[in-house]
């Protein structure tokens, strides 16, 4: 079996298929035309489905990104096929194109332990780069004096002129509610806020 992949339906599939019909016949190519980001793809789900890949059998694809664009996706995806026992030839990657005899299926084993093993790494790495990129975007915001997360509740113009009104008992809740157009959740948020302040 073999599979290919485009991000959007507008993207060909040619250039993937004529690699890959050079390894099994285009009615054995599973395609899928979606984005690498989810692992929810009909085809995809389809090869590792029940009707699907089967222990022993053997997929081709023409780069690892095919199985998805997230380094621990791929990382757990290349365990999935290593615990099911399905060898996974990568075009883009010649030592995965190896052939060995019946009694060495060891070496694949290995290599296969190895791209897990450099994969898992790259994937810590890419982690570790983007929660530090994040960190360094919330210090500069803050040093330019910009409000982080959800935007605070902004108090209607007459907010105190009917706060006033339902704390001295002259109108309940549900009128000063009303009145400045606010949700209960919101009435009483906006209170605490006030008391806060005053």
């Amino acid at each position: 079996m073999a599979y290919a992949r485009v991000s959007s339906t507008d993207q060909n599939l040619d250039r993937q298929l004529i690699e890959l019909k050079k390894y099994v016949p285009e009615s054995n190519i599973v395609v899928d035309k979606i984005s690498g980001k989810t692992l929810h793809r009909p085809g995809y789900e389809a090869l590792k489905g029940a009707l699907g890949l089967r222990s022993g059998d053997t997929l081709v694809i023409k780069s690892l990104d095919r199985l998805s664009r997230n380094k621990a996706d791929i990382k757990k995806e290349l365990e999935w096929f290593k615990s099911n026992h399905i060898r996974l030839m990568i075009l883009d990657l010649p030592t995965t194109m190896v052939q060995v005899p019946d009694n060495q299926e060891w070496i694949l084993d290995m290599l296969n332990n190895i791209l897990i093993e450099v994969l898992s790494s790259m994937a810590e790495q890419e982690r570790l780069l983007i929660h530090s990129r994040q960190k360094e975007g919330i210090a500069a915001a803050k040093l330019q004096g910009k409000h982080l997360g959800r935007p605070k509740m902004q108090f209607p113009n007459d907010w105190e002129h009917y706060y006033t009104l339902w704390k001295n008992h002259d109108i309940t809740a549900k009128k000063a509610m009303q009145s400045m157009n606010l949700s209960s959740s919101s009435f009483y948020k906006l209170a605490k806020q006030f008391q806060n302040t005053v």
